[in-house]
C-alpha cells in the first residue's frame, strides 16, 4: 500500500472555535488546547490504512491544518467526486440567497417558483411543500434515491419527473431521503437568480480561499444536479468546512454565509430511518467521540466532519463505487474520527 504523508507544526496562537449552544448554534468559544503529540495522531492514520476504500484525510484545528494523508497513491489535492457531501453545499447556497432575498425564506412554498413544471393535475398537497421540506428532506414526494435513481436521472426532465413522483407522506413528515429534493433547490436557485448554480457557487462562495468546485453534472435542461455528482478536492472540501466551522467568515474576516444560517443548519429538525442521525438543513448531526459533531455524508465514504468544541475540521475521501452504510465503512469512518478526536483531548 502506497501512501503520502505532510504533517505540519502545530500552531502555539489559536483562532477561536465554535462551539454548539442548546440545539445546535454557533457561537464563538475560547480555543481549545492543540494535542502536543502529532506523532500520535499520525499513528491513528497509520492504523486507518487498513481501510482499503480510504483516499484521503485531512485534519485540520482551529484553522490550521495539522496532518494531510493520501492512500493508495491518491492526494488531498486530486479531483474526488464528493456525493452527497455536496448536499451541504447547496444548503449553503440557500441561505445565501434567503439573504440577500431571492428567496424569501424557509417557508417559502416551491409550487409558485417552479409552475411550470408540475404535472397537469397535481396532487394539492404540493402546494404546501416548502423550500425547507427539501432542505430536511421532509417534502412528502416518493424518493428518487436508492432503487429510483437510475430511473429519475434517465428520464428527459428530472425536475418535471420528481415533481411528478407520488405523494407518499404530509409534507413535514417523515424524513425520505432523496437527492431529487436537494435537485429541486438547485432548479429554484437557478429560476430565481437567472444564473446556473454552479456560477452562483463560484461568484458566492469564490472568496473563500482554497474553495473550487470542478466538474458537475447537469440535467437534460442544463440545471446541475444539486446533491451529487460534484466534483472537489479533500482540500476543497476542507476549505468549505472551514467556513462553516467559523461562523460563515472567511480568513480575513468576510461574511459569505449567514451565521444565524449555520446555527439553524446543524439544529435537529428530523431524523434519517437509515442511520438515526439528527438531520438539519443538508447537515447530519450526532455525537461522536463524546462529542456533537456535525456532517455532511457522501456515497461511498465522503465525509465532512467539523466538530465545533474541538475547532476540528476533518475530510475523509473514499472510492465512491461501493456503499459505505450496509458494509459497516460509514461506522469504520466515524470510528477513525473518534480516535482523532481522543488524539486532540490528549
Amino acid at each position: 500500500m502506497t501512501r503520502s504523508i505532510r504533517i505540519l507544526a502545530l500552531p502555539l496562537a489559536l483562532a477561536a472555535s465554535l462551539s454548539l449552544a442548546g440545539a445546535g448554534a454557533a457561537q464563538t468559544a475560547a480555543p481549545a488546547p492543540v494535542a502536543r503529540d502529532s506523532a500520535a495522531l499520525s499513528r491513528v492514520l497509520d492504523e486507518a490504512s487498513r481501510l482499503s476504500a480510504l483516499k484521503t484525510v485531512i485534519v485540520s484545528r482551529n484553522g490550521s491544518v495539522v496532518v494531510e494523508r493520501g492512500f493508495n497513491g491518491h492526494s488531498p489535492g486530486e479531483s474526488a467526486n464528493i456525493k452527497s457531501a455536496s448536499k451541504s453545499i447547496m444548503s449553503a447556497l440557500v441561505g445565501i440567497a434567503i439573504e440577500k432575498k431571492l428567496l424569501t425564506g424557509v417557508d417559502q412554498p416551491i409550487a409558485p417558483i417552479l409552475a411550470r413544471d408540475l404535472p397537469a393535475d397535481p396532487d394539492p398537497r404540493l402546494k404546501a411543500i416548502t423550500i425547507g421540506n427539501l432542505l430536511t428532506m421532509q417534502a412528502g414526494l416518493d424518493r428518487m434515491s436508492g432503487a429510483n435513481y437510475g430511473r429519475w436521472v434517465s428520464s428527459r426532465n428530472w425536475v418535471r419527473t420528481a415533481l411528478g413522483a407520488d405523494v407518499v407522506a404530509e409534507p413535514g413528515g417523515p424524513m425520505l431521503y432523496s437527492t431529487a429534493s436537494t435537485h429541486l433547490l438547485s432548479a429554484i436557485l437557478t429560476k430565481v437568480s437567472g444564473k446556473s448554480t454552479l456560477t452562483l457557487a463560484r461568484e458566492w462562495l469564490g472568496p473563500v480561499e482554497g474553495f473550487r468546485i470542478g466538474a458537475w453534472e447537469r440535467d437534460p435542461q442544463g440545471i446541475y444536479l444539486g446533491g451529487n455528482q460534484m466534483a472537489m478536492s479533500a482540500r476543497s472540501l476542507l476549505a468549505f468546512g472551514e467556513l462553516y466551522r467559523n461562523g460563515g467568515r472567511t480568513k480575513d474576516g468576510r461574511q459569505i454565509v449567514p451565521e444565524a444560517w449555520i446555527s439553524q443548519s446543524w439544529t435537529p429538525r428530523t431524523n434519517s430511518r437509515f442511520s438515526g442521525d439528527g438531520y438539519g438543513y443538508s447537515w447530519f448531526i450526532r455525537e461522536i467521540g463524546g462529542h456533537r459533531v456535525n456532517f455532511a455524508w457522501g456515497f461511498g465514504g465522503q465525509m465532512l466532519y467539523i466538530v465545533p468544541d474541538l475547532g476540528l475540521t476533518v475530510v475523509m475521501t473514499s472510492d465512491e463505487s461501493s456503499p459505505s452504510a450496509r458494509t459497516g465503512y460509514r461506522d469504520d469512518l466515524h470510528a477513525l474520527l473518534a480516535r482523532i478526536i481522543a488524539t486532540a483531548e490528549a
